[in-house]
């Protein structure tokens, strides 16, 4: 009851809700970089919306099942097919014993989902079963117990669930939304001008720690030396070079940089699959209004 890794991806891992409790420790919370699309996988299968998933980077690796499942693959388009035949996206299929799965070229975004409808076997590690650094390798063996869905769903909602999901994920006109941080207020006034008037896009230097940003350079009031304090996903640091790097999902646990603000949890997945030649800005939100707009949308993957 598993499914086997024939080709290596070229950062392929699984990853579910993160290990969060744990960064006094020095221990990454690891988890999903699209988090919303892994929801939309699993509520589509009925799991449980924080079920551990494949998640890939293109270029990706293949997939042999070692016997039947119900799959969905969501997030980034990379182009599906099993057994060289093309698939949809956002959509249940049923894959038969020895059947292959593909990822042909990305069309759109850049983070991709393997929603498996089952039970992920492998042992959890303070509370999630997440890789911490781990990648899939080729000939490992992903064991995902079948296990068959008797729930009904409302198609109706599902497909409106579907849309509302993609127009956020893939949404290339809105700003991203941030909360200011502690150093925000040690920004010059020209560099606070230019953060929120001038366009920003993201550098080929892009991974899971982390999203180098290219745009002005910004300066602060006093010399960028800060005490290291705690960091999280979505935290903008300044470097000592003027540039901002955007912490992702594998960030170290503290960071000694002038800590600018947050990018807001509903606008993380957009950041996430935005591509490198998208110039975007950034908007300051309340927050208030950044926690009802996930609360929002939290309740929407309600059963």
């Amino acid at each position: 009851m598993s499914i086997r890794v024939i080709k290596k991806g070229l950062s392929d891992s699984i990853q579910d809700h993160g290990r969060y409790g744990y960064q006094h420790l020095g221990i990454q919370p690891n988890g999903c970089m699209d988090y919303m699309s892994a929801w939309l996988g699993n509520y589509i299968l009925h799991n449980d919306i924080h079920n551990p998933v494949i998640e890939l980077h293109f270029p990706s690796g293949q997939f042999q099942f070692e016997e039947d499942y119900t799959i969905c693959i969501t997030g980034a388009n990379f182009v599906p097919v099993i057994n060289d035949k093309s698939i949809e996206l956002n959509t249940a299929i049923q894959v038969k014993s020895k059947d292959v799965l593909s990822m042909l070229q990305p069309i759109e975004g850049k983070t991709s989902y393997i929603a498996i409808e089952g039970k992920f076997e492998d042992p959890a590690w303070l509370n999630s079963k997440s890789y911490n650094g781990k990648r899939l390798d080729k000939d490992q063996l992903l064991p995902y117990k079948p296990k068959p869905n008797t729930n009904k769903q409302n198609q109706l909602r599902l497909h409106e669930l579907v849309e509302h999901t993609q127009e956020i994920v893939f949404n290339n006109h809105s700003p991203i939304r941030i909360l200011p941080g502690p150093s925000w207020k040690y920004l010059k006034d020209s560099s606070l001008f230019e953060i929120l008037n001038e366009g920003f896009k993201l550098s080929p230097q892009a991974n899971r720690m982390g999203f180098n940003l290219i745009g002005p350079k910004l300066e602060l009031n006093i010399p960028n030396a800060f005490l290291s304090s705690a960091v999280t996903r979505g935290t903008l640091q300044l470097l000592p070079s003027g540039d901002i790097i955007v912490l992702m999902a594998d960030h170290q646990t503290i960071g000694g940089y002038a800590n600018l603000g947050q990018i807001i949890l509903v606008d993380l997945p957009r950041f996430t699959q935005m591509k490198t030649d998208k110039s975007f800005h950034f908007e300051i939100i309340d927050l208030d209004k950044a926690n009802q707009l996930y609360r929002n949308i939290y309740e929407q993957f309600q059963y």
